[in-house]
């Protein structure tokens, strides 16, 4: 086994692995790299400041890139990105979902889901995803991601269904206005990013009633929308993401009362992708 790279990218983060023939590896964090909202320039700019300096004089045998938007021709866009600075035998450009599905269950049968900025789902078979319910995004779905807990706070807070105490306070602790969030949302890029970014704000305040049945309900929604359309009760249900792991009591206690079987609940597939691939799964 040569020297190989792995990659888990999301729209807010990539985290790279550079892992050498004894298994010993080295990580580095740098932005998101998403071909849906990136063009191949910008990921190539990322790649050639940020990455290659970590990489350094190693000879890169295979890289393995796992990334959200990296279906269809999206595929191509990072692929040739990685091709202008890293001479590698094997570029793999997979989707974020399979790189989940690899991490927490391995090589056998289950639901994989990303609840991270946005959320997705994916019914695995222990090699590859067989079936996927459309995410279609925190406008029209993306349930109890980050952008629709950031979007469903701000609407109530707005629109005086929360306390008032806690607009005040959420408005003071931001520095925001209601003019400048709408201006946020509606016409600058990377909305989900800016309403996934008060998250910290939910969790902070849990206590609040009205806050837990906010985060309650749209992890209901995400089972309810996704997970029970595989129509596999029988399937360890594994979540990855940022939302999924600070936010897991409250998963846990909706992931018992919809019957569904909980498995593993972990902030970064990262681990588990280098389990998979040094194949000691």
């Amino acid at each position: 086994m040569g020297k190989f790279l792995i990659a888990d990218s999301g729209s807010t983060k990539t985290d790279w692995c550079i892992v050498d023939e004894s298994g010993a590896f080295s990580t580095i964090r740098v932005k998101g790299m998403n071909p849906y909202f990136q063009d191949e320039e910008e990921i190539s700019s990322e790649i050639e400041k940020k990455l290659l300096p970590a990489v350094g004089d190693n000879v890169i045998d295979t890289v393995y890139f796992y990334g959200a938007g990296c279906i269809f021709d999206k595929v191509k866009v990072v692929e040739n990105a990685i091709k202008k600075h890293i001479t590698a035998k094997r570029i793999f450009v997979e989707s974020d979902l399979l790189g989940v599905a690899r991490a927490v269950c391995g090589k056998t049968e289950g639901i994989a889901c990303i609840l991270g900025t946005g959320s997705n789902s994916c019914l695995y078979d222990g090699d590859k995803i067989v079936s996927n319910i459309s995410p279609l995004g925190f406008i029209l779905g993306d349930e109890g991601s980050g952008a629709v807990l950031g979007k469903l706070l701000v609407g109530d807070l707005l629109k005086g269904i929360l306390p008032e105490r806690l607009k005040s306070l959420f408005l003071e602790q931001y520095g925001l206005t209601p003019a400048y969030i709408i201006d946020k949302v509606y016409r600058q890029p990377f909305p989900n990013r800016f309403l996934a970014g008060f998250a910290p704000f939910l969790a902070e305040h849990l206590d609040e009633p009205s806050i837990y049945r906010l985060v309650a309900d749209s992890f209901y929604a995400f089972i309810y929308r996704n997970v029970k359309q595989y129509h596999r009760d029988d399937c360890e249900v594994s979540f990855v993401g940022s939302i999924a792991y600070f936010f897991r009591d409250i998963l846990s206690a909706v992931a018992s009362d919809t019957g569904i079987v909980l498995g593993k609940i972990v902030q970064n597939p990262m681990d588990g992708l280098l389990q998979y691939h040094l194949g000691k799964y």
